[in-house]
């Protein structure tokens, strides 16, 4: 084997004793934890040796819309944390399951659950299809993944519609002065906002579209560009890229495609970005976007882009430092993976929903 190009890897068990834990992330504050969303409504603790806290750090269940792709689906700490108190969280509502972005303030110990304020609420015509991501980028913006609203097909056509904010990924400046009736401000080179690309011709929170269900979608530490993981429909999972230097507005696609193919009669391929890498319904149902590795304990995985399928639970890996695209299997896990999570030292974290936390590790 050789830097970059890992031929199998296996996943190191961390910690245990989680109920259906869907997303992972880390401070950033120098503390070592990770954090982990539980589906129902509660964030825990994992220390860096593994232990999770039994005091949660977040717990919102009264406020939880949970079960099949319901439920507390993303966290985001400030970049600022602690300094800045404030965490960002995505969930679906009771009783309506509308998607919630919502704003905590939290110590290094514990979010204050009666300090929420809501930062945006979108409603979703159906149960399926809510994305979750949440990720403040290198220029301190906050992105969120949302799902096309669920049903198949994507009958409202939110996919392709510039002005819904359902089947995109938006980028919304937390920090900065709102507008009226908002609790958020637009970034001005936002692709449709006043100082974009296509000014006027869509929603301003808009960044990029054509995207089914982004459930995990992350920024490479090296390059910043944006990896984004789509579910596919009945017959393709993709990997999409989104350039570092990108001035936003990318059409991924859908519903006119699923993956590199015609989902519709008639599609014309040259109108949207290709996804970087697929693979079919073969090997697997779901894809759960991943990370490209930048730590330093493992050089053989430096420089690779690890993702995987919760039906399936095998991991693949793309080299995307070297421009080899092709997705190579490096483990059948037998886990139903649910979420990739990068620690302050670097490594890659995966969750299972049998509720276990495993490092990523170079076979």
């Amino acid at each position: 084997m050789k830097p970059g190009d890992p031929d199998h890897l296996r996943l190191k068990p961390f910690a245990k004793g989680l109920d259906r834990p869907i997303n992972l992330t880390s401070a950033g504050d120098g503390s070592g934890r990770l954090f982990a969303n539980e589906q129902d409504g509660v964030i825990r603790v994992i220390g860096p040796d593994g232990a999770v806290r039994a005091q949660p750090f977040l717990d919102i269940r009264s406020l939880v819309l949970s079960g099949g792709e319901r439920g507390l689906l993303g966290l985001a700490f400030h970049p600022g944390f602690p300094e800045q108190p404030r965490i960002f969280v995505d969930y679906t509502r009771v009783p309506d399951g509308a998607t919630v972005i919502a704003e905590f303030q939290a110590t290094a110990d514990r979010a204050d659950p009666a300090s929420q304020r809501v930062v945006l609420l979108i409603p979703q015509p159906f149960a399926n299809h809510n994305g979750g991501q949440l990720a403040f980028g290198p220029d301190g913006y906050l992105y969120i993944g949302m799902g096309d609203g669920g049903s198949g097909g994507d009958p409202f056509g939110n996919g392709q519609n510039t002005r819904a904010l359902l089947g995109k990924i938006l980028r919304i400046d937390v920090d900065g002065a709102p507008a009226s009736g908002q609790a958020y401000a637009i970034p001005r080179d936002n692709p449709f906002a006043s100082g974009g690309i296509h000014p006027g011709a869509g929603a301003p929170e808009v960044w990029s579209y054509g995207l089914r269900n982004p459930w995990r979608f992350s920024f490479d530490a090296a390059d910043h560009d944006l990896y984004i993981g789509d579910v596919g429909q009945g017959s393709w999972e993709e990997i999409d890229r989104q350039p570092g230097d990108s001035r936003g507005g990318e059409n991924y696609g859908w519903n006119a495609m699923e993956g590199a193919h015609c989902f519709r009669a008639g599609c014309d391929p040259r109108l949207y970005v290709q996804p970087i890498a697929e693979y079919g319904h073969d090997q697997g149902c779901a894809v759960i976007g991943g990370y490209v590795y930048r730590g330093t304990r493992q050089s053989i995985l430096r420089g690779v882009y690890v993702f995987s399928d919760n039906c399936s639970g095998v991991l693949w890996t793309l080299q995307v430092d070297a421009g080899r695209l092709a997705p190579k299997v490096v483990l059948d896990s037998g886990k139903s993976i649910s979420s990739f999570g990068v620690g302050e030292d670097g490594e890659i974290y995966a969750a299972d929903l049998g509720g276990g936390i495993s490092r990523l590790v170079a076979a």
